[in-house]
């Protein structure tokens, strides 16, 4: 059996509960409902109540904390698609290619995973995506330009783009012209 592990984080958006098994990531939850909540949905996905064990996810906290502070840009973290397969994997794959600080459409990104007709599948796909934050389903809009509901949560997606806008800006102040 696979050693499962989940490590807690305070985050600005709220508590969130990394579940890992081995040392890859499976599970990423900004936990609304309480982190008892997403310990008891991850513990019925996968059979078993991962076992407290913040050591295996530092890495990974330390990227949030940076991610948070503006310093990063692109998180490095092994992923376990256990939970995600044929076009949802696509489509979350397709937006790891949004540069940081930009955004695109539903139907840009249904384009970019292979299905240009896909754009709803697109959406439902952000919107079950395991892995929020480090996999940025965040910079995906609709055509019109306006956020979307982000999980019943649009103002964390709303904080999630202000945040990579003022990062971006600051930097391109700190830029030699």
């Amino acid at each position: 059996m696979n050693r499962v592990t989940s490590t807690e984080y305070d985050g600005p958006v709220g508590p969130v509960l990394l579940t890992f098994v081995d040392d890859a990531l499976v599970r990423l939850d900004v936990a609304h409902d309480g982190l008892e909540q997403a310990r008891a949905d991850i513990t019925h996905r996968l059979g078993v109540l991962p076992e407290p064990d913040p050591a295996v996810g530092a890495d990974v906290v330390a990227q949030l904390d940076d991610y948070f502070d503006g310093r990063l840009r692109t998180f490095d973290v092994a992923l376990d698609w256990r939970f995600v397969h044929g076009f949802t994997r696509a489509a979350l794959e397709a937006t790891l290619e949004i540069p940081y600080g930009e955004v695109a459409s539903y139907g840009e990104v249904a384009i970019m995973a292979g299905s240009p007709r896909a754009a709803r599948a697109v959406g439902t796909a952000c919107a079950t995506s395991p892995f929020s934050l480090v996999v940025p389903v965040h910079r995906v809009v609709r055509a019109d330009g306006s956020i979307g509901e982000y999980g019943g949560h649009p103002e964390v997606k709303h904080y999630l783009l202000s945040l990579e806008n003022r990062a971006v800006a600051a930097e391109a102040l700190r830029e030699p012209a």
